[in-house]
């Protein structure tokens, strides 16, 4: 399987979303045959579906690739919202590990999500940790009011 991306169609998705958002966890979704055929999705499958469908309520393409789907530097780079000179140096930095079979270099896209994935979760933990600090220190009602200026 190659990569799919698939853009939002032009009639409203209101009807579907609604559904979307009143499926719980709990009880799924089903997929009916054109002969009336019921079967019940696996809840990784429903999960999938449920975002597939808000992303593209938002109007954004939604792109469907196999995890081990191997990426140019400039493919990867896209992903990351980085240049491709910038994600050459993450490479050799050893940051994310990559093939070079030739001259040019591939990463495979589960590597490149999973970096994203931990950089967000080292983000989250320097901002929490902002957080505590500031409270710690009341820092957030230190700055509350304006700061007066004397001529």
């Amino acid at each position: 399987m190659t990569e799919r991306t698939v853009l939002p169609p032009e009639e409203s998705l209101d009807e579907l979303v609604g559904l979307i958002r009143r499926i719980s966890d709990e009880q799924g979704a089903a997929l009916v045959g054109p002969d009336g055929t019921r079967m019940k999705l696996p809840m990784p499958v429903c999960d999938a579906l449920r975002r597939v469908v808000l992303a593209m309520e938002r109007g954004q393409a939604v792109t469907i690739a196999p995890h081990n789907l191997r990426l140019t530097t400039q493919e990867a780079a896209d992903i990351l919202g980085v240049s491709r000179p910038t994600l050459v140096k993450m490479l050799e930095d050893g940051l994310i590990p990559f093939e070079q079979p030739g001259r040019h270099r591939r990463v495979l896209l589960r590597d490149v999500l999973d970096f994203q994935d931990s950089r967000r979760a080292a983000r989250e933990r320097a901002l929490d940790e902002m957080i505590a600090v500031s409270e710690e220190g009341d820092g957030h009602t230190a700055t509350a009011t304006k700061p007066v200026r004397t001529r």
